[in-house]
């Protein structure tokens, strides 16, 4: 089940040392999944800033915004891209989180907006003088791209739907290749999604709005990103994963997977 955000989250700190009689000490094991991060002062600041809609901090219990964002490594003066923004419920944390020397672009793709038939509701938030480090990139979506190399590309519960007739189908691996060219060498590329059942792949990308893990796993490292880890806080062993995500029976519930792609420090 998921764990609460803990008000003293920000204190906490996981310690370790060891020694080793002769030669090299070898390198710490990485942490577990669900290891607690500590949430850095500006991501606490951003997730409680006063100027949030009532919409979106009330689904802060179920979304855990503070420790997703602790988990992408977001600091100040970052340049991020919210990929797929939606009503801009990452978007408003994520300008403050970065400050105003970072920046966020929103990348509403055009196949969503012909669809919609209205313009994106992030078009509201980058108006306003109390975001005025947000941009919104309206292109199709396999040219994703932004003006400056970004240090992240985030999106959540989206990437499912890059699957689907919603976003146009586009060639995925053309995709995840213009985000990683998109990012800085050592940049990260943060997908969150609703999980469907181990081995399903795409199949419920479009009828149910889930996606397996690992598919999405092997189509973001073939196009040249390392997977870094996992993150657990939103993994819910109640979902069984057979029904739509917006099934009264689990809409706000789902188990959701949280995974940490880095382009490697090399690379071009």
């Amino acid at each position: 089940m998921r764990k609460p955000l803990l008000s003293l989250v920000a204190a906490l700190a996981v310690t370790a040392c060891a020694t080793t009689p002769m030669g090299p000490a070898a390198p710490p094991p990485p942490p577990p999944a669900d290891a607690p991060v500590a949430i850095p002062a500006n991501i606490i600041a951003a997730v409680d800033n006063p100027l949030r809609p009532e919409v979106d901090t009330r689904r802060d219990a179920d979304r855990l915004p503070a420790q997703v964002l602790a988990f992408a490594g977001v600091r100040n003066g970052a340049k991020v891209a919210d990929l797929i923004p939606g009503t801009g419920y990452f978007t408003r944390i994520l300008s403050k989180a970065v400050g105003p020397r970072g920046h966020v672009y929103a990348y509403v793709p055009d196949e969503l907006t012909k669809l919609a038939n209205r313009e994106p509701a992030v078009n509201a938030i980058a108006a306003d003088p109390a975001y005025k480090n947000v941009s919104v990139l309206l292109n199709l979506l396999p040219n994703f791209g932004a003006p400056e190399k970004l240090d992240l590309v985030f999106t959540a519960q989206n990437y499912h739907d890059m699957h689907t007739p919603l976003m146009g189908k586009p060639d995925m691996a053309v995709v995840n290749r213009r985000v990683f060219q998109s990012l800085k060498p050592g940049g990260v590329y943060l997908v969150l999604d609703h999980s469907a059942q181990p081995g399903s792949g795409l199949r419920d990308a479009e009828k149910l709005h889930r996606i397996d893990p690992e598919a999405v796993k092997a189509e973001v490292t073939a196009a040249g990103f390392v997977f870094e880890g996992e993150s657990r806080v939103l993994r819910d062993a109640a979902d069984k994963r057979n029904v739509s995500v917006f099934d009264p029976s689990i809409r706000g519930k789902t188990d959701q997977f949280i995974y940490k792609f880095r382009k490697p420090a090399g690379a071009r």
